[in-house]
């Protein structure tokens, strides 16, 4: 009998659990351990920051779904990954052995890296975790009885671009439809060297498009931003030029803020030579296997992928579903693979595919490989988005409460934007 144990019940860990669980052997046990008992849709998180969404829309307790299946699970936050002994030791004291270990934790929010920055002690909102978008859902309400002035964006360092924007365009929306949009200066502040990177070096024409959508919503940025600190309804941003010297110096002045913080790895694994970079996210080899424990895997945002290119002020990758879930397979199948004695030979896809809802439309982008040259750069605005992106919701709680397993970006997203025929061209 083997023992896989998987870290995080979230959009990794969830559908790695169902997956692996149908690859094993009958005799072959699977164990989920979270530092929540909850799985929460964070995609639809910007909808809880301005109260379209409760957390009973998006989240959903995992013990009873996962037990459905024969899958255990602790909700137990681990301390420290013991790698040389197999083993992960949790905050209660116990120690869990385990044959294959598969890290799917998502990372640790780097507040802390920038004074007054974040929801906990911070001026500033979150979208990252379904408590911050709530915490930003109550500010929201404050905010729309005396409005003023919005600052929004990503920071240096961050790696997921999509949220700011989104959480943009539906603060816009909502604004708009309370009537009081006229009362709301907007700007936007991004790590990124132009608007529509993404930490992509952009997807089709996502410069002139995303560009032309932030004018007609009246809404101003700033690029190549490194933000310094943020005080009380104030931040100090310095904006450089192409060669990473400070350009500008700008103060601004808010009355709410969310800006999305740098990534870094969890602090149960941070440190560990041989498993994590500088950053502690998980290296691994195209087949999502750490080089140095052969028995450790690793799946969506805690892992290590570089820069796509470098840029004045730093940007990370963004790791998005279509991603993650490949990862998700080719783990799960390596696994077996290795219990029934053979060499691992499922590589994750790392495309990137991404549907970013504005509120009362969309963008949809297609990047594959994710790293260019590509073969398929794509790039698309429409109503249409924001109505798949709530079908894609309502699907995927679904999926998550039903435990399959099967590819749902391959088999909804890309259907719904129209490219079946993507992953070929791949």
């Amino acid at each position: 009998m083997a023992h896989i144990v998987i870290m995080g019940a979230g959009l990794g860990g969830m559908p790695m659990a169902y997956e692996v669980k149908e690859q094993l052997r009958p005799q072959d046990k699977v164990t989920v351990i979270s530092d929540s008992d909850s799985f929460q849709f964070t995609p639809s998180n910007p909808w809880v920051a301005v109260n379209w969404r409760t957390r009973e829309d998006i989240a959903f307790p995992v013990k009873p779904y996962l037990e459905r299946k024969g899958i255990d699970f602790i909700p137990v936050a681990v301390k420290r990954v013991h790698p040389e002994r197999n083993q992960v030791e949790l905050i209660d004291g116990r120690s869990i052995d385990y044959d294959y270990l598969v890290i799917a934790t998502g990372p640790k929010l780097a507040f802390d890296e920038i004074e007054g920055l974040g929801p906990h002690g911070g001026h500033t909102q979150s979208v990252c975790h379904v408590d911050h978008a709530l915490k930003a859902g109550a500010a929201w309400n404050d905010f729309v009885k005396d409005p003023g002035h919005i600052v929004v964006g990503a920071v240096q360092g961050a790696s997921c671009f999509g949220p700011a924007y989104e959480f943009a365009m539906i603060m816009d929306a909502d604004l708009r439809r309370r009537r009081i949009r006229d009362k709301v200066p907007m700007t936007f502040v991004t790590s990124e060297p132009y608007i529509g990177h993404l930490g992509l070096g952009g997807v089709g024409d996502s410069k002139g498009m995303m560009e032309s959508v932030m004018r007609h919503r009246h809404i101003k940025w700033i690029c190549n931003a490194k933000v310094t600190k943020v005080e009380a309804g104030k931040m100090f941003v310095t904006e450089h030029d192409e060669m990473g010297n400070p350009k500008k110096e700008h103060e601004l002045p808010f009355k709410y803020s969310m800006m999305l913080p740098a990534f870094k790895g969890i602090d149960a694994v941070f440190g560990i030579e041989g498993l994590t970079n500088p950053r502690g996210f998980i290296m691994v080899d195209p087949y999502q296997r750490n080089q140095k424990y052969k028995n450790i895997y690793s799946v969506g945002v805690c892992v290590a992928i570089p820069p796509v290119e470098a840029t004045p002020v730093p940007t990370g990758t963004p790791k998005t579903g279509y991603m993650i879930e490949s990862m998700v397979t080719a783990s799960a199948h390596n696994i077996r693979a290795e219990l029934d004695g053979k060499a691992p030979d499922h590589k994750g896809t790392w495309n990137a595919i991404c549907l970013a809802d504005f509120g009362d439309t969309g963008a949809a982008f297609a990047a594959l490989p994710q790293i260019p040259p590509r073969n398929v750069s794509w790039f698309k605005e429409g109503k249409w988005v924001h109505l798949a992106k709530i079908a894609f919701e309502k699907y995927f709680i679904r999926k998550m409460k039903k435990g399959t397993s099967e590819p749902l970006y391959e088999k909804y997203v890309l259907g719904v934007l129209g490219i079946k025929k993507l992953k070929d061209k791949a």
